[in-house]
């Protein structure tokens, strides 16, 4: 693959459906809490449906119409628990997630990692599934706000030591190009999260690149 992209020296990823594929847990974790305030499961389609904005939107979405504040905010408070206890048993990497984090480590790119999960289950995955890759680790908290704002991927930029014309930031949802915007970093899309490529069109969501597969990554750090 070749581009005229400019030369990067820091690469920043989304989580969910970008690096890991997390979905079985969510369903199995959604339903679970669900289940327990006597509320009717969810499919997989629609739970998918519901990701991408963080815990809170996601039960918001997924509890019954009508629902009030305090059954929304106990359901909240269930999935938190039942996440801690039952883990990430189903999570896995996307395939060639691992081998492309090695190379650019060993091209001597600066990795990190910006989620809009909540941040201790987003520092719990990552040391989990991918641990060693990653000189900044930020999940939603008290200073780090949830995508679009750019807020958060401004100060993982700067955590980095570096500016955001020399960083990518790779996700799979329309929000994480909203985010690489509004920050002034390069924004890519991947073709195997949990959007369709369709949605990453019109402006401002259409993105400085697709990618299909992992590697590409890599080779567009190299050069090829």
């Amino acid at each position: 693959m070749t581009t005229d992209a400019p030369q990067f020296k820091a690469i920043i990823f989304d989580l969910d459906g970008t690096l890991l594929n997390t979905l079985p847990d969510l369903v199995e974790v959604t339903n679970t809490a669900l289940q327990q305030a006597g509320m009717p499961p969810r499919n997989q389609q629609e739970i998918l449906g519901f990701v991408g904005n963080g815990v809170q939107s996601l039960i918001s979405q997924a509890v019954p119409e009508g629902t009030s504040p305090q059954q929304l905010q106990q359901v909240y408070e269930d999935w938190c628990r039942i996440h801690h206890e039952i883990g990430t048993r189903l999570t896995h990497p996307f395939p060639h997630v691992v081998e492309t984090l090695d190379q650019l480590k060993a091209d001597g790119i600066a990795l990190g990692v910006l989620s809009n999960k909540f941040d201790t289950g987003v520092q719990e995955v990552v040391a989990q599934y991918l641990p060693g890759y990653f000189a900044a680790v930020h999940g939603e908290s008290e200073d780090i706000p949830r995508k679009p704002d750019p807020k958060g991927l401004r100060h993982t930029i700067a955590e980095l030591g570096f500016e955001p014309h020399e960083c990518m930031y790779v996700g799979d949802s329309p929000n994480d190009i909203r985010t690489a915007k509004a920050a002034g970093a390069f924004g890519v899309a991947v073709a195997w999260g949990y959007h369709p490529v369709e949605d990453f069109d019109p402006e401002p969501v259409r993105p400085h690149l697709i990618v299909n597969d992992p590697r590409e990554l890599a080779w567009l750090i190299e050069g090829k």
